[in-house]
């Protein structure tokens, strides 16, 4: 089922999730164990996030350095076959632009389609210390909007290369919108004009980046409205569970976190987790009072604190 029908069929508060791969060498069942926790939950979807190559320097025994490129987490496209077919929940592979040709998102996206994934996220992805080359008869997706693009043709059945009587391929696209703006945006009207440029080019919902303040949500919504943006948009939460997060989130992510959260986390230190939960339970009801179908969480890879949030709400 599209991530859009999951929507509009809703007849009860949805709580969706996302969960990276296990690192290069690690067993898929540490994410398995995260899903079975969360499926007597309902989850009506789970996104997998996707990560393309960096360099990487090791140190030989004579004192030279050798560089390798590898990805640290790959394993998107299996993990999202295995929940989707083995635990029925469907599932919405990120594709990014940076690090993959277009004709690599184009054998992607058929091979989802023949495991019976038919959602996906598109973003345009973090910028790496490798530049992947580009070798010749090879195109490249610059911005997400160019990958939403290329995903729109697709679901025409229009390919890179013409092809006689081309079935089209199923697909729900989701895009990513930032509450708080773009790090890259001079300010929010700017950055939702893009955001408007990418549902034009066939982005069917968005998904925000994490925000710690419900008011910074719903007037990213009513922004979009006025813009001519009429496509759902499912609001992010993460939890807070260490103090360290108070300065890596702002920084990796480009956030902000309410000085109240701050405040109180600072005074109590041994109860971060506790009042995360509480936090987020909190904003949860702010979201869902208005009006929201669905939350989404950025659990990476623990189950326990996200549990804990549903059912309190449940």
């Amino acid at each position: 089922m599209y991530v859009t029908e999951h929507l509009s069929r809703a007849q009860n508060p949805l709580f969706s999730y996302e969960i990276i791969p296990p690192q290069r060498g690690k067993s898929a069942r540490d994410i398995l164990d995260i899903v079975e926790q969360l499926q007597p939950y309902n989850p009506p979807f789970i996104d997998v996030t996707s990560h393309c190559a960096n360099a990487y320097y090791e140190e030989l025994g004579d004192g030279t350095l050798r560089r390798r490129i590898r990805r640290k987490r790959p394993g998107t496209m299996s993990i999202c076959g295995i929940i989707q077919n083995r635990y029925n929940i469907d599932t919405v592979p990120h594709l990014l632009c940076r690090g993959f040709t277009r004709e690599e998102t184009e054998d992607a996206v058929i091979e989802l389609g023949y495991l019976g994934i038919h959602n996906v996220l598109v973003i345009r992805g973090d910028d790496t210390n490798y530049v992947k080359p580009v070798g010749d008869n090879r195109t490249t997706n610059i911005y997400s909007t160019d990958l939403v693009r290329q995903l729109a043709d697709l679901k025409e059945g229009k390919y890179l290369e013409e092809i006689a009587n081309p079935d089209s391929i199923e697909m729900c696209i989701g895009v990513a919108g930032h509450p708080e703006k773009h790090v890259e945006s001079p300010n929010l009207t700017d950055d939702i004009m893009h955001l408007k440029e990418k549902v034009a080019a066939g982005a069917d919902y968005i998904v925000t980046q994490m925000f710690f303040d419900s008011g910074s949500y719903f007037k990213f919504v009513e922004k979009c409205r006025k813009a001519g943006i009429e496509v759902p948009i499912i609001p992010g939460l993460k939890i807070l569970s260490t103090m360290r997060q108070l300065t890596s989130l702002p920084k990796n992510f480009h956030i902000s976190i309410p000085e109240e959260l701050v405040n109180e986390i600072s005074e109590n230190r041994k109860h971060v987790k506790e009042i995360g939960i509480r936090w987020a339970v909190r904003q949860c009801r702010e979201l869902l009072e208005g009006g929201v179908k669905c939350v989404h969480f950025f659990i990476m890879n623990d189950a326990m604190l996200v549990t804990d949030v549903v059912k309190q709400l449940s």
